[in-house]
């Protein structure tokens, strides 16, 4: 699982097999605890939609934003509006992109642009497009992007949407800009995953990336705790306590099937993926202490990774699947540690600070993210290259970190006037964003790959 925060003591409070031993007895009890708070447990499988949506403030810009103008694409009914207010919402979150104000008459795709005009207004892009319902029901969605300096088309595309696809089609349209413009994919079609608690209900929510859009895969009296992408989006992993102990289980997203994959002997935690979709990393004290093990998708060919007299724990993958990078106490208080898969060896990574957790790697495997506890505790990232590190918020109690895909933002959990919400920041820490529900806790975010549009 992941830990919470304070599942580590300080290490001056403890010391030795002493302290070893009580820190597996707090996580022990810290499980059994968790699942016994509640009633029976009660949960309910399928797509049924969220009662309450994220909402998102930001603050912060990059160190450059690029002026662009969004109008109003042309269209019959209010879709043509809504598709450039998601686009505009889209790109102004990354805090790269200065919106100009593109008034309220719409421009088609086909609409001869005064060049010299917009660029007066400040804008080097401007895209317009077009939405015109077709004979089956659906929407032909059309839009275009240019260049108002050198006066010269960008990009342009067609969709066919149905209608309620096209916050997704207005996500594909912002992606396509934000490339084009940035020369890195855009993340606004992707989703995230999170688990939402009111009422003493804990809910598996898949979201699209603007917090919009959200849907219950999982609804339980027991917590849910650790979700984990599959490298396809086609799955989730994740911990439950609805047998009264914690399970890993797999849960196919489309259809709601869901398979126990990990329910040994005591506690069962912490699941990762590999970049081939086809094994986890999950942590297991079947025998004894916290441990790394493997296993593949199915819950077959369980095999031990780490035999030490340590808690290790909060695996991740690197990149090309031979590397794992991990939380263990083993040399007196928490760091981070990598994992050679092909031969067992093991070496330290971060060596700044006395507490060190939750590690996630960027795409590229060229940085890493830790929860670190300075002014309390707070999301660092360490470029692995270089050795230098940038401690990027400063909540207190920030808490497992998730990159985008593209590596440029991170999603991460805190708390706010008592409420645990998401948030986000850029990877240099220069814009961030808060996304909460009203009338819950928000907790475990994870963002998910990149889909096959």
């Amino acid at each position: 699982m992941t830990f919470a925060n304070p599942a580590f003591p300080p290490s001056s409070a403890l010391s030795g097999s002493a302290r070893l031993r009580d820190l597996g007895n707090r996580l022990g009890r810290r499980l059994l605890q968790c699942a016994a708070a509640l009633a029976a447990a009660a949960f309910a499988l399928g797509s049924a939609p969220a009662r309450a949506q994220l909402t998102v403030q930001i603050s912060g810009a990059g160190a450059n934003q690029y002026p662009v103008a969004i109008a109003n694409f042309e269209s019959a009914d209010p879709q043509g509006k809504a598709i450039a207010e998601i686009i505009r919402a889209d790109l102004n979150r990354t805090g790269l992109f200065r919106i100009i104000d593109a008034g309220d008459t719409p421009l088609s795709d086909s609409a001869v642009i005064g060049f010299a005009a917009w660029k007066t207004r400040g804008a080097d892009a401007l895209a317009v497009g077009s939405v015109q319902r077709t004979g089956d029901g659906r929407y032909d969605v059309r839009y275009r992007l240019v260049d108002t300096v050198k006066q010269a088309q960008i990009d342009g595309v067609a969709f066919a949407s149905g209608a309620n696809e096209m916050r997704r089609t207005a996500h594909q349209i912002a992606d396509r800009i934000y490339e084009k413009l940035t020369g890195d994919r855009g993340i606004f079609a992707t989703r995230i995953a999170y688990v939402l608690k009111r009422d003493n209900i804990y809910e598996l929510q898949i979201a699209d990336a603007d917090g919009q859009n959200a849907q219950t895969a999982l609804r339980s009296r027991e917590p849910i705790i650790s979700p984990a992408w599959s490298p396809d989006g086609t799955r989730l992993a994740y911990v439950s306590f609805e047998s009264r102990k914690p399970v890993v289980y797999v849960h196919t997203i489309t259809t709601g099937q869901r398979i126990p994959v990990a329910n040994f002997k005591g506690n069962n935690s912490a699941p990762a993926w590999a970049p081939d979709g086809n094994r986890l990393a999950v942590v297991l004290t079947r025998d004894g202490l916290s441990q790394l093990y493997m296993l593949n998708a199915d819950g077959s060919g369980l095999r031990r990774l780490t035999q030490s007299p340590g808690i290790d724990t909060e695996p991740t993958f690197t990149p090309d699947g031979r590397g794992i990078l991990f939380t263990s106490d083993r040399g007196g208080s928490p760091q981070i540690y990598r994992l050679n898969v092909d031969n067992n060896q093991v070496e330290r990574v971060t060596f700044k600070g006395t507490y060190n957790i939750s590690p996630q790697l960027s795409p590229d495997g060229k940085t890493l993210l830790y929860v670190t506890r300075r002014a309390g505790f707070q999301i660092a990232s360490l470029d692995l290259a270089t050795g230098n590190e940038l401690v990027l918020t400063n909540g207190g109690r920030d808490e497992s970190p998730s990159f985008a895909p593209n590596g440029k933002m991170i999603l991460y959990a805190t708390s706010q006037s008592g409420r645990g919400v998401l948030a986000a920041v850029s990877s240099d820490g220069r814009v961030t964003q808060t996304l909460s529900v009203l009338n819950g806790d928000v907790r475990e975010p994870t963002w998910g790959p990149f889909l096959n549009n």
